[in-house]
């Protein structure tokens, strides 16, 4: 029997990864009302652990299949690419629950918090100190990455490290500044509507910001092993689409929450 393909589509081989990252969210899901109900978080870390070895070795074999098989065709990267587009609608579907939950409560406050925004008894941060900086910095980092991105579509591969290298270190330093803002936080997500949306909010936003960190980190090795070319880089660019959300998010919530909001 011929093994020709006479057509464009990527029919990917049988895999094991799906089922096992399947068993790795249920794992998280049961795993934190377990730790909820019970304060045991072993089921809970046994599903991270699962889901972490699940994405490293499905990556892995998504690599393989796109640069040392040759499988990603044209009209498979095609395919790709709307992915990645209607992901990140996806995204923003749901960041804009959060910003309709905030301005709901914040248009028309209710008499349980004083009939004011914020509330009584709230402290909030200054907008214009660490919020601001990191704004300073997620902005850096969109022109790094999109340095990086110029410099891989003109095959200057030097260039191109360093500026993702950059744009990583920039994503760390925002996670770290948000995490001490957090620590110094004078309210919790347990006080009233105003603590709730806004680390609901800028929560997952910020696990977002560790999301893409690790995304152009995978990317940093992979350029780092010359996996990308001018025409050949769909992981990377899906990786700095990505990151340009992230900064775009933060600006409206950075305007929405920290400066009207305050």
């Amino acid at each position: 029997m011929s093994t020709h393909m006479n057509h464009p589509y990527h029919l990917v081989e049988k895999s094991p990864w799906p089922l096992t990252a399947s068993l790795g969210a249920m794992m998280i899901t049961s795993g934190l009302v377990k730790w909820f109900h019970l304060l045991n978080s072993n089921l809970f870390l046994m599903g991270i652990a699962t889901t972490i070895l699940t994405s490293f070795q499905w990556w892995r074999d998504v690599s393989r299949e796109s640069t040392m098989q040759g499988l990603h065709t044209v009209k498979v990267v095609s395919g790709l690419r709307w992915g990645m587009v209607l992901f990140i609608v996806s995204e923003v579907l749901f960041f804009f629950s959060f910003f309709w939950a905030y301005f709901d409560s914040s248009l028309s406050p209710t008499m349980e918090i004083g009939d004011v925004w914020p509330p009584t008894d709230i402290h909030i941060f200054n907008p214009f100190q660490v919020p601001l900086l990191n704004t300073a910095i997620l902005l850096a980092s969109g022109v790094t990455v999109t340095w990086a991105h110029h410099a891989i579509l003109e095959n200057k591969h030097h260039d191109a490290l360093q500026g993702l290298s950059l744009t990583i270190a920039l994503g760390f330093y925002f996670t770290l500044l948000q995490a001490m803002e957090y620590l110094e936080a004078s309210f919790s997500i347990a006080d009233s509507v105003y603590g709730t949306t806004f680390f609901v909010a800028t929560g997952f936003h910020g696990l977002h910001v560790i999301i893409g960190s690790t995304f152009l980190t995978v990317c940093l090795a992979r350029l780092y092993k010359a996996h990308f070319s001018s025409d050949h880089h769909m992981g990377l660019e899906a990786s700095i689409w990505y990151w340009h959300f992230v900064d775009v998010v933060w600006l409206f919530l950075y305007v929405s929450i920290y400066w009207w909001g305050s």
